[in-house]
């Protein structure tokens, strides 16, 4: 059984969810574990998928690559997995990624299962993990012929370096499809941010209504910098404009798996729980004692949040300086 990954990478750097879903690749105990670089100057990055599991690393290294669009990944991915015959093939759920499970599965009449929290075999027999009911439970799925795509949500996997030696490097020469040169981007424009992504934070402190206005976010993001974390919000608050929705966490956001969540004046409906709840820690602060956020709680403390947040930073401040 043969495993094929997409690492999706920006900025020089691979995905921390791609390399997660590499790192579950490899730990199913194939021989073939395959990964595919797309890019401008993406060979510099073939050790690194090594480390992290890959036997096999696919590169199509070539400028035109760049900006990343899907279409043209599409075609890369389609060759190797023909040329190679992989049965499976992975990738970390991001805009990108799902655009390219999509166009791939299309591409090869394949079946595509996404939002998987977990892969494992059974029998010799691959079955997902899907969380169903607003993540009330989960369920097994399956695919009724190879290959199998499979899309996992962010945070599924950690990403853990295996010390595998270097890999065998093959470079994909790929004529693409007259359509894949159809879309151009003319212009980026990249968010100006300091510290780190929500999705690649280890510590994430998130606002809700709770905070009671949008100048009150000063307390999270004074809280998230003490703490070298970033700053994520709930729906109904980038709802209301006061925070940007590329910090929007829960079901119609982001999802996040940070080591420690500390949640401010959020009241935690399953909107927002499903979008946190694989959080190592999950620290909650809010007036409300009966706020359902309380019940999945590691630690809950009830309280005003602009008395308790301040003299909180200031504690982390001190030890840090210490």
């Amino acid at each position: 059984m043969s495993v094929l990954v997409f690492l999706e990478h920006h900025g020089g750097e691979l995905q921390k969810g791609a390399l997660g879903v590499l790192t579950k690749a490899a730990s199913l105990g194939e021989a073939d574990v395959g990964a595919v670089l797309v890019g401008g100057g993406v060979r510099s990055l073939v050790d690194d998928a090594g480390s992290y599991g890959a036997t096999n690393v696919y590169v199509a290294d070539d400028a035109s690559f760049d900006p990343p669009l899907p279409q043209s990944r599409v075609d890369v991915l389609a060759k190797v997995v023909r040329d190679h015959g992989y049965e499976t093939v992975m990738f970390a759920n991001s805009v990108l990624a799902a655009d390219v499970a999509a166009g791939l599965a299309a591409r090869l009449d394949a079946g595509l299962n996404w939002d998987l929290a977990d892969l494992v075999s059974e029998n010799g027999t691959l079955v997902g993990k899907r969380p169903a009911l607003q993540d009330s439970v989960y369920v097994d799925v399956g695919w009724r012929s190879t290959p199998r795509i499979a899309l996992f949500r962010a945070g599924s996997f950690d990403a853990v370096q295996t010390g595998g030696g270097a890999p065998q490097v093959e470079d994909v020469a790929v004529e693409l499809e007259a359509h894949s040169t159809g879309a151009k981007v003319v212009d980026q424009q990249l968010e100006e941010s300091t510290g780190p992504s929500i999705e690649d934070a280890d510590v994430i402190v998130a606002g809700g209504r709770g905070l009671g206005a949008p100048e009150s976010f000063a307390l999270a993001e004074e809280l998230a910098r003490a703490l070298g974390g970033a700053v994520g919000a709930t729906r109904a608050v980038v709802d209301a404009g006061w925070y940007p929705y590329s910090a929007q966490i829960g079901q119609t956001g982001k999802t996040v798996s940070p080591k420690l969540y500390v949640a401010l004046g959020i009241s935690g409906a399953i909107q927002h729980k499903v979008g946190m709840q694989s959080s190592s820690v999950i620290v909650a602060i809010n007036r409300d004692a009966n706020a359902p956020i309380f019940e999945f709680s590691d630690l809950g403390v009830v309280g005003d949040v602009h008395e308790i947040v301040p003299k909180l930073t200031e504690l982390v401040t001190q030890r840090k300086s210490a």
